[in-house]
C-alpha cells in the first residue's frame, strides 16, 4: 500500500487506463469510443512522463551554466510522449472523421445498429 501512495501519478494513471479501457468496451456509442480512447492515451502520457520525472532535478536546458550530467532529467520520455500526443490526434481525427462517414452512410452511430443494417 505504501507503494501505491508514493507514486500516486502513476497509480492515477492506471486508475485513468482502466476508466478509458471500460469505456471503450462497455458503450456502443462512437464518440463515447473515441472518448475512451483518448482517456487510455492520456493516461499512458501521463504515466510515462511521471516515470520519466526525477524529483530534484532540471530539465536539460542550460540557463546559468552546465552542472553535470547527474543534475538534470533525461528528455527522451518527454520527447516521446510529444510525439505521442501527435500521434493521438490525429488519431482521433481520423476516427471522427470515420465516424461522420458512418453517421452520413447509416443514420447512427451506435456500433450495434449500423453492424445491424450492414447484414441486412
Amino acid at each position: 500500500m505504501e507503494g501505491l501512495l508514493n507514486n500516486y501519478y502513476e497509480t492515477e494513471a492506471i486508475i485513468l487506463f482502466g476508466i478509458g479501457f471500460a469505456i471503450l468496451l462497455l458503450h456502443n456509442n462512437l464518440i463515447k469510443k473515441i472518448i475512451g480512447m483518448n482517456i487510455m492515451d492520456t493516461a499512458v502520457f501521463l504515466f510515462f512522463i511521471a516515470k520519466g520525472y526525477i524529483h530534484g532535478k532540471e530539465a536539460p536546458i542550460i540557463v546559468d551554466g552546465y552542472k553535470g550530467v547527474h543534475a538534470y532529467i533525461n528528455p527522451i520520455p518527454t520527447g516521446l510522449m510529444l510525439t505521442g500526443i501527435v500521434v493521438a490526434v490525429s488519431t482521433t481525427a481520423f476516427a471522427l472523421a470515420l465516424t461522420v462517414k458512418l453517421n452520413e452512410a447509416y443514420g447512427t452511430i451506435e456500433l450495434d445498429e449500423i453492424l445491424r443494417k450492414g447484414d441486412g
